[in-house]
């Protein structure tokens, strides 16, 4: 939870909600450290403007693609050697926030960067989060670009709905990506 959060109470909420509100922000926020520091290679985050930033990064690795009404194909990673997860979460509860454009640029110390690319949403089954599988040049130190655009839909509550309304940027500098297929 950031050292100041602000949660102005109004019509839209009771204390009830912004309890419940706030028990499932830190349980992402758990989910999300769980990720970025036991599960993947590496991971961090950073607090700018409405929003926390964090990242994952582990090896590319197979995911279902919807191709047809109820029907799923499993597709592995072809040259792809590196997953980028990116977490979008609100700076004062913590919950997930759906529906933003994220884009990443991954630049090594020496090469070619890559990017920048949209990283879509992917449903997981421990933590909702942005998503990709991505051709790096190999194992070695990046800085992780990532922007997150606003979402487009309405907001509820005159009181605390203006929210996520500008695009943040952050640099996650000298990460150390270990590449490969899971």
């Amino acid at each position: 939870m950031p050292d100041n959060p602000e949660k102005v109470t109004s019509d839209e909420v009771d204390q009830k909600q912004l309890d419940l509100a706030e028990q499932a922000g830190e349980a992402y926020r758990e989910a999300l450290d769980y990720m970025a520091n036991e599960v993947a290679e590496t991971g961090g985050k950073q607090e700018v403007g409405d929003y926390v930033v964090g990242f994952a990064q582990e090896e590319a690795e197979g995911m279902y693609a919807l191709v047809d009404e109820g029907r799923f194909e499993w597709v592995e990673p072809d040259e792809e050697n590196c997953h980028l997860e990116v977490a979008v979460c609100d700076a004062a509860d913590g919950r997930f926030v759906p529906g933003c454009t994220v884009v990443a640029t991954l630049r090594p110390e020496d090469g070619e960067q890559v990017g920048p690319t949209t990283v879509p949403l992917v449903w997981h089954p421990g933590l909702y989060h942005y998503g990709k599988n991505l051709e790096v040049p190999g194992d070695g130190r990046y800085d992780i670009d990532v922007r997150v655009e606003p979402p487009q839909y309405m907001r509820h509550d005159e009181e605390n709905g203006d929210r996520y309304g500008e695009s943040v940027a952050v640099t996650f500098e000298d990460v150390a990506v270990e590449t490969g297929q899971g």
